[in-house]
Parts: structure tokens; C-alpha cells; sequence
């Protein structure tokens, strides 16, 4: 991972850990949440079963290459299924080492299968009749294309695509635990994340100190090789990342966003950019209404709930959403009000195998991990039998 999309060491040992409790939780979860169901009705014994689809296609990004598999690949296999995998053209050593884990793990050949393919052989796999459904995280655009080709094939298809994560704070909430929180939820993975918190949407009473400590925080973080100890910011993952974060930025600075602190490249070997941190950013600038998907954070004052719940839904997207805040008034308020498919309170945004994960709006559909991960790619069969005499 490392090596291949330039994941600090740590953060790749890390993922590698995340991938085991996976596996595990299926492994041992898996039974009990396919496990056949009886519905007793008047006139009949009724059963529900899980039964697997049959091969199901992977389409997975670069930026946890580890993970982003084995979140789908886990259940999908426990549930009977064989899967197949079409990696990021960036990461093949990675797709290379999935399909090894698996073969040395003792799964019979062919289960798990990483397919060496271009993007534009994509589209002829999803049609193949052998194929069941298929899967893809990553951006708009490619799930959008996936899905139209799925739909036309009459497949099931689930969607993990961007998010533009709110991370909202309010008076009563921890600030000094907060403000060191928010940097990590938005430098994780050097910002290339979706769940990443990007809008930062600040309490008036809170914004000033909030910003200054922020900025400061987000000035100091070392920035190099992501093999040393020490770093805490690594390369982007390739030119044309770095270009486009850097052309957001710009355009955001043009349209009347304040730059408080970074805002270009890094001049040294490597895709480096400055972490970056934008202020009374307009509604026509990208900043405002797109993913920036590198070290730039983004920062709003707002009068009260009200309003942080207004700018936190003036998104396409709705993966997402942290809320800051002791009131349990306002808990509850963010928890009903955000539209995202996951809220988390006092705490950051994170995937976790025992809670289903996945978005609303343009952030995708569909649910990985949890019990809802295992059953998105079964076959959920109704028997019904007829009381006869005798019962």
C-alpha cells in the first residue's frame, strides 16, 4: 500500500489489523445472520432463506486497497458466493496480494479471483450472464456508469461513491478533544478519503477559537516520506490528484474563499500538497459544492443548530456527518436532520464490521458491513408450505 499509493506505513499496518477484524466478524457472525427464519402464518408453515447469488463483481479504488475489499469481500464469500475483483490500475501488487491471502488461507481456486483488467473491460464483465451482481466504491461518475450498465443487465448493484463530510460543532461541545479530533478526520490518508470530514461548520461562539487552534494544528503537521515514523502527511496518490485538489483550491481562492494557511504544491519529489485550510467560501465555488479530495479543509460560521444542519444538507452528497455537541436536544436534532447515511456524535466518522456502512443522495445506495452487508448479495428466498390435515 505503501509503496504503490504512498499510504503512510502505519496508517497501511492499521488497515491490515481493520482487515482481520473483518474476517473475523464474519467469520464468526456469519451463520447467525443468514440463518434460516420461520413466519407461521394461518394457512401455512413459512421460511425465509438466504441463499448466495452466485459470482459478484468488485470494481474497488486505491485509497484503502485493502480494506475496501475485504469489507465486500468477506461477507460476500460467507454467504456462499465467488468474487471477482477489478482493482485501481495503481494498485496492483495490492490486488496480486488479496488473491494470495485468500488462495493461502485454503479457499478452493476460483473463489476469489483478481481480474488483471482496464476500465473498459469493466462494462463487458457486468454483462457476462455468469455474473450476479456487482459492487463499486469510488467516484459520481463511475458509479454512475456501473449502475446504468447493471440496470440494463437487470443486476443488482451497490454504490460507495464520494461524500463531502460535514463535522459541525457546538457550544457545549469538548473543544480542545474536538479541534485535535477534526484535524485527524481530515488528514486521514492525506485527505484522500471519503468519509473524511471536509466542511467544518463552526458555532459562532465557538468559531474564533475553533479556527486559530485549527490552523495552528494544521500548520504544524509534518508533511514527507510516508516510511518514516514521524510523518503525518503522505503524497497523494498520483499528478492528476494533486492537480485537481490544487486547481479546486484555486478557483475557490478566485471566486472570494480565504486562504488561512497552505494552498499550493509541495516543491519536492513527489505528490505533495500543502495542508490547506479555506474560509467564507462562496456557494459557487468548488469548495462549496465539491469533494476535494487531498489535505483542504473547509470552514463555516453559522448562528446556531439551525443553520449548521442547513449548510451540512446544501450538498449533493450524504455519506457522512459528525456532530459536536453535549446538548442532548441537539444529539438528537443532528441525528434526525442530517441527511447522511451515517451520523456520528462526539466522535468521528469511521467504518466499523459490526455497523452497516454506506450513504444517501449522491453518495451511493446499498450497505456494506453489519448484517445488512451480508445480505445485500443473497437471494432472499420465500418457501411457503400449505398446512395439510394432519396439522
Amino acid at each position: 500500500m505503501t509503496l504503490e499509493m504512498g499510504k503512510l506505513l502505519r496508517a497501511a499496518e492499521d488497515e491490515i489489523t481493520k482487515c482481520e477484524r473483518g474476517c473475523r466478524f464474519y467469520a464468526e457472525n456469519a451463520e447467525a445472520f443468514l440463518a434460516e427464519k420461520k413466519v407461521e402464518t394461518d394457512t401455512a408453515h413459512n421460511f425465509v432463506r438466504y441463499e448466495p447469488m452466485g459470482p459478484i463483481f468488485a470494481i474497488m479504488p486505491w485509497n484503502f486497497p485493502f480494506w475496501q475489499v475485504f469489507r465486500f469481500a468477506a461477507p460476500a464469500l460467507m454467504a456462499g458466493n465467488v468474487a471477482l475483483l477489478k482493482h485501481a490500475a495503481n494498485v496492483p501488487q495490492c490486488a496480486l496480494a488479496i488473491e494470495g491471502i485468500f488462495t493461502e488461507a485454503g479457499f478452493p481456486d476460483g473463489v476469489f479471483q483478481t481480474l488483471l483488467i482496464e476500465t473498459e473491460q469493466a462494462a463487458s464483465v457486468i454483462e457476462d450472464p455468469r455474473i450476479k451482481a456487482v459492487t463499486l466504491t469510488g467516484s459520481e461518475r463511475a458509479g454512475s456508469e456501473v449502475a446504468s450498465a447493471a440496470a440494463r443487465q437487470i443486476k443488482k448493484s451497490v454504490l460507495e461513491l464520494g461524500g463531502s463530510d460535514p463535522f459541525i460543532v457546538m457550544p457545549s461541545a469538548d473543544l480542545a478533544a474536538t479541534i485535535k479530533t477534526g484535524v485527524a478526520a481530515r488528514i486521514q490518508n492525506a485527505g484522500q478519503s471519503c468519509i473524511a470530514a471536509k466542511r467544518f461548520i463552526l458555532s459562532a461562539p465557538v468559531y474564533d477559537r475553533f479556527v486559530a487552534e485549527f490552523v495552528d494544528k494544521m500548520r504544524a503537521l509534518k508533511v514527507g516520506d510516508p516510511l518514516e515514523p514521524e510523518t503525518e502527511i503522505g503524497p497523494l496518490a498520483s499528478e492528476s490528484i494533486l492537480e485537481g485538489v490544487d486547481e479546486q483550491v484555486q478557483k475557490s481562492v478566485a471566486a472570494g474563499a480565504k486562504l488561512l494557511t497552505g494552498g499550493k504544491r509541495i516543491e519536492r519529489p513527489g505528490f505533495f500538497y500543502e495542508p490547506t485550510v479555506l474560509a467564507d467560501i462562496p456557494p459557487e465555488s468548488p469548495a462549496y459544492r465539491e469533494e476535494i479530495f487531498g489535505p483542504v479543509a473547509c470552514l463555516f460560521r453559522v448562528a446556531d443548530a439551525s443553520e449548521a444542519i442547513r449548510i451540512a444538507n446544501d450538498s449533493s452528497f450524504g455519506l457522512g456527518a459528525s456532530a459536536w455537541t453535549n446538548d442532548p436536544g441537539e444529539q438528537e436534532l443532528f441525528a434526525r436532520e442530517l441527511e447522511a447515511g451515517m451520523v456520528f456524535v462526539n466522535s468521528m466518522v469511521a467504518s466499523d464490521p459490526r455497523l452497516p456502512f454506506g450513504g444517501a443522495k449522491r453518495s451511493g445506495f446499498g450497505r456494506e458491513l453489519g448484517a445488512e452487508g451480508i445480505r445485500e448479495f443473497v437471494n432472499i428466498k420465500t418457501v411457503s408450505i400449505a398446512h395439510s390435515e394432519a396439522d
